[in-house]
């Protein structure tokens, strides 16, 4: 198989071994699926520190007051609070229960920032009393819980105000989160958001430190940005004026999941975030705000790969070819939920070219479980290892056990050195929450 059109999408740590296999933070992956079985995700440790110190270098050194901040929704385990804590970033949760991983290993609270369109009680009670250092408030009844939170706590929260700018930044109608007609966010453009400002502005338990918008992802172009800080910035000068600390612009930063779809370099968003929001400043002759980013997909997408074994094969008529795999929608729902696109690779057969385009299907009963269509790979026989590139943002994250199935193994790899992170579950943890008789 070629591998030089993956390698932007493979881990940074990829090699090809002289048994043809593939080779990821030192550990051939054959090893690693006998050691611990497939379904496998495996995380490179390098990939993810590389990221994690690309973002921190390309925005603050084009403005050096800024906070990046790991969205947790792509990934997160004790493992990566971990990581992400030992690589000074900060985190964003939007539930109690990615708050509970990082209050587990002891995540700063001042780098926590919690969002989320519909935070209970509880979750805001946990948030405060850890002291979190932003609640971003995503709309009006929020305002009114948090400050009765808050006051109960006896504690002065700092806030941002969520804001929707209406800018769509044309992808996938599921992940677009920016526009007037989203669940998240204040509008802009029916005066709701000023009215949130003069709320928020008059409240004894809420400070109110700034504002942030979230347009969606994965997000291919740097124009939305761009549109967004526009008239973000005009609306902030006007509404809150020396209250305008801080501007949170969200994520959404693409990552690579086939060759011919490049995202723009990190170095390409930094540069259009950080110009249009000191050209705005100055076109208002406001301070410039701290800013904080938000990536996530981008910082672990790539680092992840996921391993299965190929069993079942069934062709029809035309030519279309399946083979089956011990995985599928149960681990990665991205393709039956977005269209989401993938390559396949036979991690044990590197070294064969590819002659056959076979559909990789998953195991579980619904037709939309396919991971990859038309993947071009040697002739797959029962057995073969294949292995799905960029699998490690939003797919372990979003897994279920749908056909009571086992959620699998994650290991970090590093230096030769795999470290199991997360152990498979069994049928204990499946019956673990039942009641009976």
């Amino acid at each position: 198989m070629e591998l030089e059109p993956l390698l932007p999408i493979l881990p940074l740590t990829a090699q090809v071994n002289t048994s043809g296999h593939l080779v990821l933070g030192g550990c051939d992956t054959v090893e690693l699926a006998h050691r611990f079985g497939t379904p496998l995700y495996v995380l490179d440790e390098l990939t993810m520190r590389t990221m994690c110190r690309q973002f921190r270098h390309e925005f603050r050194s084009r403005h050096p007051d800024t906070t990046i901040i790991y969205a947790c929704k792509a990934y997160i385990g004790l493992a990566m609070a971990s990581l992400v804590a030992q690589e000074d970033l900060g985190a964003d949760v939007v539930s109690g229960g990615e708050l509970a991983f990082l209050i587990t290993v002891g995540f700063s609270p001042e780098k926590i920032y919690f969002h989320g369109n519909n935070k209970s009680p509880q979750e805001l009670e946990e948030a405060l009393r850890y002291q979190v250092g932003r609640v971003v408030v995503d709309n009006f009844y929020e305002l009114e819980l948090l400050e009765r939170v808050a006051a109960q706590l006896g504690r002065r929260q700092p806030v941002l105000l969520r804001i929707s700018p209406g800018v769509d930044p044309h992808t996938h109608a599921k992940t677009t989160t920016g526009t007037v007609e989203s669940k998240f966010g204040i509008p802009i453009a029916d005066g709701q958001a000023r009215e949130a400002v003069a709320k928020a502005g008059s409240s004894e338990h809420l400070e109110l430190v700034g504002l942030h918008f979230h347009l969606g992802s994965p997000i291919f172009d740097v124009a939305p940005y761009q549109e967004a800080i526009r008239i973000t910035i005009g609306f902030a000068a006007d509404a809150l004026g020396p209250r305008f600390q801080e501007l949170g612009v969200g994520g959404g930063f693409a990552a690579q999941y086939v060759p011919q779809q490049p995202p723009p370099s990190i170095s390409a968003y930094a540069e259009a975030i950080v110009h249009a929001l000191k050209e705005e400043c100055r076109r208002y002759r406001i301070p410039t705000p701290r800013l904080v980013v938000e990536p996530g997909r981008a910082i672990v997408a790539r680092a992840g790969v996921a391993l299965y074994t190929v069993g079942a094969w069934k062709a029809v008529p035309g030519g279309k070819r399946y083979i089956s795999v011990d995985g599928g929608m149960g681990d990665n729902i991205r393709p039956a939920l977005y269209g989401a696109q993938y390559v396949a690779l036979l991690a044990n057969r590197l070294l064969e070219p590819a002659t056959e385009r076979v559909t990789v299907a998953g195991k579980f009963c619904e037709s939309g479980d396919v991971l990859v269509w038309d993947a071009h790979l040697p002739s797959p026989r029962p057995g073969d290892l294949l292995a799905i590139p960029a699998a490690g943002a939003y797919t372990l994250a979003m897994a279920s056990n749908y056909n009571a199935s086992l959620r699998p193994a994650v290991v970090m790899v590093k230096d030769g050195e795999a470290r199991l992170v997360r152990r498979r579950e069994t049928y204990k943890d499946l019956l673990q929450c039942e009641v009976w008789p």
